[in-house]
């Protein structure tokens, strides 16, 4: 489960990252939502892709990996947490400093988590997704 947690940390850092900037920039909600999931895709390969780059495969050979490992459970993650943050009433309207922003996120991404966990254990049951890394890596 190594590879998944390597997926689902980096997911969650890249998107409360965008998140964050684009709260504190004071991006339109949308763009912020965009800026979240183009972070988590990028933090979620990123890790993965150093995880494969550890045990020794090229950089061409990790990427295709992370590709393949990540792409289905990072996509399950970012609808999850962003239809919650989205339908949260005032939660992309929030500052920094608010409960409700950072409340959301932890809500938000605790309910992606339970929601995607499930997802990866299926896929790795029948040797697709994280399993692919944990050929590799482990």
């Amino acid at each position: 489960m190594s590879a998944t947690q390597h997926c689902l940390t980096g997911c969650a850092i890249g998107e409360v990252l965008g998140m964050v900037i684009g709260t504190a920039l004071g991006l339109h909600g949308a763009i912020t939502v965009v800026l979240a999931i183009a972070l988590a895709f990028f933090c979620g390969y990123l890790l993965t892709i150093r995880s494969v780059l550890r045990s020794g495969a090229g950089l061409a050979a990790a990427l295709r990996i992370a590709l393949v490992a990540d792409t289905v459970s990072i996509t399950v993650m970012e609808i999850v947490d962003n239809t919650i943050v989205v339908g949260i009433p005032g939660a992309m309207n929030a500052g920094l400093t608010s409960a409700l922003f950072w409340g959301s996120l932890v809500l938000s991404l605790a309910i992606a988590f339970v929601v995607t966990v499930p997802v990866n254990k299926w896929m790795i049951d029948r040797g697709l997704g994280h399993a692919k890394v944990h050929a590799i890596a482990h």
